[in-house]
């Protein structure tokens, strides 16, 4: 089994916390989103999962090194492929050609989920989906008696389906969905300018390929500053909370779990949690906060703040807010 990890994008939504890190790295409940996500690709699949390939923008060794560490991880192979212009989802997993061999899960990189099912790898191909109260903004499927999935509807104006496709996909034969991306391509077969993921899945069904849903519990978008507060919140709720929080410091101060606390931080004079995390090295004194996601190497004083996120190696020296601060900021 491979994992395909499409990230080439910036992720615009979620800036400024994306100016200096690509999205898939910001971390929630202490790890990065991509690393969350394919370790729960990685349980759900049942099976050894050989490889990892991510398919990411000029983010910079550092960043591959991170990735590969990731994937080493879990035991897989890090592979390393590059986008160098935004064309759509075919095209982006078309960049990682030389890894779409065998059983492929094609993971695009800004969503987290919860899942019961274990993935049946002997049938043609999976789609992972969510009912959604309105399906307007997505794409969806169509299913039959038997859910074989009869059709792929993108942002339906009328309803068709509540089934919510979340953007991670089961191939059992990548070779060939190699083959349908690249006669995309080939063809110069686009959907609003970009080369889709939609249209080798059409392709595919309409050679005799069946595609079945797999229905996740809970779906977490993490594409911007709010729903990324709200995906720490709920993975702090449902993940194991017996972390060793080495050299914390708490000094007449409260923790309200769920919480997750990196290394060597200092608590001084403060009520943190619940739905709170603070990544290493950093300190906050006189201050209660709930519902934020903090990074590494910052410093918090005097503040009340809920519902925030902030950077690494910020300084924010007082104040009552909602805040969303990106790193190497200084406030107050």
């Amino acid at each position: 089994m491979k994992i395909i990890v499409p990230m080439a994008g910036r992720g615009s939504r979620l800036r400024p916390h994306t100016l200096t890190v690509p999205k898939p790295l910001v971390p929630i409940a202490g790890k990065p989103i991509v690393q969350r996500l394919v370790e729960d690709i990685t349980r759900v699949c049942g099976q050894k999962v050989d490889e990892i390939a991510f398919v990411i923008g000029h983010f910079g060794q550092e960043v591959e090194r991170d990735l590969v560490s990731i994937a080493e991880g879990l035991g897989a192979k890090g592979s390393i492929y590059h986008q160098e212009e935004a064309l759509g989802t075919a095209h982006a997993i078309l960049c990682a050609k030389n890894s779409l061999e065998g059983p492929v899960v094609v993971a695009f990189a800004d969503t987290l989920f919860r899942a019961e099912f274990m993935l049946d790898a002997n049938k043609d191909g999976i789609i992972w989906v969510q009912s959604v109260e309105d399906p307007r903004a997505y794409g969806v499927i169509k299913m039959d008696e038997k859910t074989v999935i009869t059709d792929f509807v993108e942002k339906p104006q009328e309803f068709v389906s509540d089934l919510a496709i979340i953007g991670i996909y089961f191939f059992k034969d990548g070779a060939k969905l190699r083959g349908e991306l690249q006669y995309l391509i080939d063809n110069d077969i686009k959907e609003k300018g970009e080369f889709q993921l939609t249209n080798a899945l059409e392709n595919m069904k309409l050679k005799g390929a069946k595609f079945y849903p797999g229905k996740v519990e809970e779906w977490l978008d993490c594409g911007n500053p709010v729903a990324a507060i709200h995906a720490n919140k709920r993975v702090l709720e449902y993940t194991d909370k017996e972390e060793l929080r080495e050299g914390l410091e708490k000094i007449n101060s409260t923790l309200i779990e769920p919480c997750f606390i990196g290394r060597n931080v200092t608590l001084k004079n403060c009520t943190i949690g619940p739905h709170v995390s603070i990544g290493n090295n950093t300190c906050i004194s006189n201050s209660t906060i709930k519902n934020t996601i903090i990074q590494n190497n910052t410093q918090i004083v005097n503040a009340d703040l809920e519902n925030s996120m902030i950077g690494n190696n910020v300084e924010y020296l007082g104040g009552t807010k909602r805040v969303s601060i990106g790193d190497y900021s200084k406030i107050g």
